[in-house]
């Protein structure tokens, strides 16, 4: 416009400089160093978190990985998955467990009997209720309170320092396996095992990193063996190196870990297992923390899945079953509700299907509506774990006998 108005435009040039590193032209910046020189001069990032994001007001970051981008894409993306938190001052599940009795003594029996099955720490109190001045008789009454730890069998648990050096230096990262009066926690690396009493957990008092309420379902690609056989607690274990891949990965990238498992005496290529995906997750745990040098394995696999085998035999009725006692059903609980207690029972019956040591104080009873035909074909076939047939009991129904002549019952 100023041209076209006939004005006098200065012409205006652009200088260059060298690059103070590599000594290229190149147009000035800040800097004076070429892209290419900044990015290997200058870290952008450093001082930031590399892996665990903090500060995540009012949400809690359940899941966090890297998103593929083209190699010479400037920009990182990130992949977050939040959920919403609740208030840090109420309890997530809490359970009521109440005797009202008029003895003492009956109530001392109680709390004895619920420590000998789990780890748990109990006060009591007494208030008093009545008192007589002339006869000096008081009436008391007494409440317990009974905590059970919340450690559950398959939890994924990072010993704080102390607890892992007064235990042979155990784990960090080890497995819970086993849940009674004490926790049996297994190192998976080492094949190392140890039992913690309530007298020692609660010196402690960690909480568990992922539950199973986090596990994730791998394919096995391949297992090598690294040891031999060896009896852990009671059961057995094998270690071996093995090459897995997320289920949920198939047909959007080809990610394969290659990991050390305590199942190489369980696993073959082909097979599913599910694990803790540690690659992906972003724990904020505070015991972290304090290992310096600790690195992360990427997959920690917990037990072999039988979900695809299952999948096949869907609707198949099992040859045996629980009896419960009678209860009051609440039925104002909604559909959402029932249908999470009906799926949370199908689980305890394939736990038991899969772990004689969880049968050993419970009462299996044979089916009476299931086929005999389908009795005999349940280890037929497939390797998906069922009760034996010797675990289980006769269903006796007094109603279904007939009369003797003797006027008994047989």
């Amino acid at each position: 416009m100023a041209q076209d108005a006939g004005m006098f435009m200065v012409p205006q040039t652009i200088g260059s400089v060298l690059c103070c590193e590599c000594g290229v032209p190149m147009v000035p910046n800040a800097a004076n160093m070429l892209v290419t020189c900044l990015h290997s001069e200058v870290d952008i990032t450093d001082g930031l978190q590399k892996k665990r994001l903090k500060n995540l007001n009012g949400a809690r970051l359940t899941h966090a990985e890297f998103i593929w981008t083209e190699p010479h894409s400037k920009r990182i993306k990130v992949k977050l998955t939040v959920q919403e938190e609740a208030n840090p001052d109420q309890w997530v599940a809490a359970v009521q467990l109440r005797q009202h009795v008029s003895h003492r003594s009956h109530a001392v029996k109680f709390v004895e009997f619920v420590a000998k099955v789990a780890p748990v720490r109990s006060r009591h109190n007494k208030q008093l209720v009545s008192h007589d001045p002339k006869s000096n008789n008081c009436n008391y009454k007494y409440t317990f309170s009974v905590e059970v730890s919340p450690i559950c069998r398959e939890d994924l648990i990072c010993l704080p320092p102390k607890a892992a050096v007064s235990l042979g230096n155990l784990g960090p990262l080890v497995i819970c396996t086993k849940v009674t009066n004490s926790i049996a926690l297994l190192d998976p690396f080492t094949l190392t095992h140890c039992f913690l009493d309530a007298d020692q957990y609660w010196r402690s008092s960690f909480k568990s990193l992922l539950t199973s309420r986090h596990l994730v379902e791998y394919i096995v690609l391949d297992v090598e063996p690294a040891s031999s056989e060896i009896n852990v607690g009671g059961s057995k274990c094998v270690l071996a190196d093995a090459q897995v891949a997320r289920v949920s990965d198939f047909g959007k990238n080809d990610t394969i870990f290659s990991i050390r498992t305590h199942l190489g005496h369980l696993l073959n290529p082909g097979d599913y297992a599910l694990g803790y995906d540690l690659y992906g997750a972003n724990n904020n745990y505070i015991e972290l923390d304090k290992y310096k040098g600790l690195v992360l394995p990427e997959t920690i696999l917990i037990k072999k899945s039988y979900e695809e085998k299952r999948q096949r035999k869907h609707g198949k009725p099992r040859p045996w079953k629980l009896k419960s006692m009678d209860m009051e059903v609440d039925n104002s609980r909604g559909r959402g509700d029932q249908e999470k207690t009906n799926n949370e029972y199908e689980e305890f019956l394939r736990d038991l299907a899969e772990n004689p040591e969880l049968r050993f104080n419970i009462s299996l009873y044979r089916d009476r509506d299931y086929q005999a035909s389908e009795i005999a074909s349940v280890t037929d076939g497939g390797d998906i774990p069922s009760v034996p047939l010797e675990e289980l009991l006769a269903d006796l129904d007094l109603s279904d006998v007939e009369m003797g002549d003797d006027g008994m019952r047989e």
